[in-house]
């Protein structure tokens, strides 16, 4: 288990790494479902043979939640999603795991979380480890450019709309997932990823003065990298995953914080492949 302490940046907001840790692994965007097996088989092998003391999912880690009662819907034990539950609840049972949920998956509550054992962050917080404090954000938020997209969040993440929304019948959720899904994909088919906002500059500085940190860390655009963003500052994208070919070339990334720095590497079923 981890401890959430108070910080800047709200109740409950900070991790504070512990002295003997070696080893934290932060994830984003593994888009999970029944039509990424490659993608969760990675998955499972990689948190089998990781020896991080913490791993951090930093969201839209399934592509469409649409309330717990998804861990209850009978499914063929060895199916992706089967698969990618089990090895997250193996993986947690051996060191602590913590969540930070996406723009795909902001209605995992409470069940799944008990049932697989990882601990809910919120939407922003830091993580102090090996000398850095980190801000953590899934990324989603801090496009402010994208009006239409940051009016819908307002909108979906009040309690109101959560609580109609999971009182409807679960094939209704799936049908409204779906179309949004669909509506997703046909967007960036057309316009690709220079047609998604990045995080808003100042937002990002506004954070990190906020929470006396140096980095930013966050998923969500798709556009791995690092970039310096003033004076001891710097953010760092995280990849997302698609061992599946559903969007171009196989790309997957965990990056791994430690003293001696931050490191971008393959999961361990692809580092282990012979060259």
């Amino acid at each position: 288990m981890i401890t959430l302490l108070d910080g800047p940046l709200g109740a409950a907001s900070e991790i504070h790494a512990a002295p003997h840790w070696r080893g934290i692994e932060l994830l984003s965007d593994l888009h999970l479902g029944e039509q990424a097996p490659a993608t969760a088989h990675a998955l499972a092998e990689h948190l089998a043979a990781s020896d991080a003391d913490l791993i951090v999912l930093m969201g839209d880690l399934f592509e469409v939640w649409i309330g717990d009662e998804q861990l209850d819907v009978p499914a063929d034990p060895v199916s992706p999603m089967a698969q990618a539950l089990q090895a997250l609840a193996e993986a947690a049972r051996r060191r602590p795991v913590a969540m930070l949920t996406g723009n795909r998956d902001f209605l995992l509550g409470p069940e799944a979380a008990r049932r697989l054992g990882w601990t809910v962050l919120p939407d922003r917080c830091v993580l102090q480890a090996f000398g850095h404090r980190q801000v953590l954000v899934h990324g989603d938020a801090e496009c402010l450019d994208d009006r239409d997209y940051q009016r819908f969040r307002a909108q979906v993440r009040t309690p109101g709309w959560r609580e109609a929304f999971l009182a409807r019948p679960l094939a209704e959720r799936m049908a409204v997932a779906r179309s949004m899904r669909d509506g997703s994909e046909q967007r960036k088919r057309e316009q690709g990823l220079a047609g998604y906002a990045d995080l808003d500059r100042a937002e990002m500085l506004s954070l990190l003065a906020a929470a006396g940190a140096d980095r930013l860390i966050h998923g969500h655009t798709h556009r791995p990298g690092d970039e310096r963003l003033g004076p001891g500052l710097s953010r760092h994208v995280l990849s997302d995953w698609d061992l599946d070919g559903q969007h171009g070339p196989a790309r997957a990334e965990v990056l791994r914080l430690d003293a001696s720095g931050l490191h971008r590497r393959p999961p361990s079923r692809l580092a282990s492949r012979p060259c």
